[in-house]
């Protein structure tokens, strides 16, 4: 019956999400958002977001699974604020653009299912060990605030499940604690940091942590040397973009980083290193980012220590690509094609044109 080429139509709202409104704290906004066959499951998100520091305490729907109190200048949360019924279940908290200077240890010890913190634009200037202890953190937003000493510890948690992202770019860090080894929990799970204008002037000790991306961009640092990224073996994505002062790279400088896939050194018209050594060990790059950096011609040497690599950026619109050239055919007996990078504008049809010639 036609009617039932329908049915699968009606029922897509109630199973993929549909949104409504309810009634709120006045201010607020009470969004609710509806799951399952017959509307069997609802979240809903409160959005209290530049109301004033009187909104505190906010009383919150049981089901509330995301809470905005951005923009309200808090001056100060605690535990007792974020313990109310509706609070300790969240999954989603953000207190970005506001007025705090401080947090404690137990701050956030009520929250056992929050995923996601927000904590940017604020004035925070120290992160005490075991901050998000009791929390199955995926995603912490420290950005903007005045931080200046951070220990990784601050970011261990009792359930280990996942991958974290750490965002602590736009602080004052000179100095990032690593994880002490007798520690009774385990190393943090940070698969990806954001460090990106800070005032480190080395690479930190990030030994044994499983990061997969790593931003170090506008930091004063004053050269990568041998060792600085050991133990870091399943980095994957590297960014050392727009340097402060006259960074140098030294010779196998790199040499730890095997799984590293793509590597950014652009906005550095100071760069300085010492030849194609500079990347020996990177067996698995794929991607060089070298715009900005003010090098005329590539190292001839570049693709003995990159065996892997596919792309070369070295100005804007502006790329070499690996090319394969194979030569007089047939190949002569223990001749081998010749493997050169092709440089030329984005916009040239030549790089859009086979990689084997």
């Amino acid at each position: 019956m036609p009617w039932l080429l329908l049915l699968p139509l009606l029922l897509l709202p109630a199973v993929s999400g549909a949104q409504t409104t309810r009634p709120c704290f006045p201010g607020c906004q009470c969004e609710v958002e509806t799951f399952g066959l017959f509307d069997s499951f609802s979240l809903t998100r409160v959005d209290c977001s530049g109301l004033g520091p009187y909104i505190m305490p906010v009383p919150l729907p049981l089901d509330t699974a995301h809470l905005d109190l951005s923009s309200n200048r808090l001056e100060m949360v605690n535990e007792s604020v974020l313990a109310g019924p509706g609070y300790t279940t969240l999954a989603g908290l953000d207190l970005s653009h506001n007025l705090l200077t401080s947090i404690s240890p137990t701050t956030f010890s009520r929250l056992r299912y929050l995923e996601s913190l927000d904590l940017s634009h604020n004035g925070l200037a120290a992160l005490p060990a075991d901050s998000f202890t009791s929390s199955p953190l995926s995603e912490v937003n420290l950005s903007y605030n005045r931080l200046r000493e951070v220990s990784l510890s601050a970011f261990t948690t009792h359930s280990q499940s996942g991958a974290l992202h750490v965002d602590l770019s736009h602080n004052l860090i000179h100095r990032l604690l690593p994880h002490p080894t007798q520690a009774s929990l385990p190393i943090p799970s940070i698969q990806s940091l954001n460090l990106a204008w800070n005032r480190l002037r080395a690479v930190p000790h990030l030994r044994d942590l499983p990061l997969r991306y790593l931003s170090l961009d506008g930091n004063p640092l004053a050269a990568v040397s041998p060792g600085a990224f050991t133990g870091l073996a399943g980095l994957t994505h590297l960014s050392l973009a727009n340097l402060q002062g006259l960074p140098q790279l030294a010779p196998h400088g790199f040499r730890g980083l095997p799984g590293l896939q793509v590597l950014d050194l652009s906005g550095n018209p100071k760069l300085k290193w010492a030849g194609a050594e500079v990347f020996s060990g990177l067996n698995s790059l794929q991607e060089l980012d070298l715009s900005g950096t003010g090098l005329v011609s590539l190292p001839e040497k570049l693709l003995h220590h990159l065996p892997a690599l596919q792309s070369v950026s070295v100005g804007q619109d502006r790329q070499c690509r690996r090319l394969v050239r194979e030569g007089a055919y047939p190949r002569q007996p223990g001749s081998s094609p010749k493997v050169v990078l092709h440089c030329g504008d984005t916009q040239d049809s030549a790089l859009k044109g086979p990689d084997i010639l």
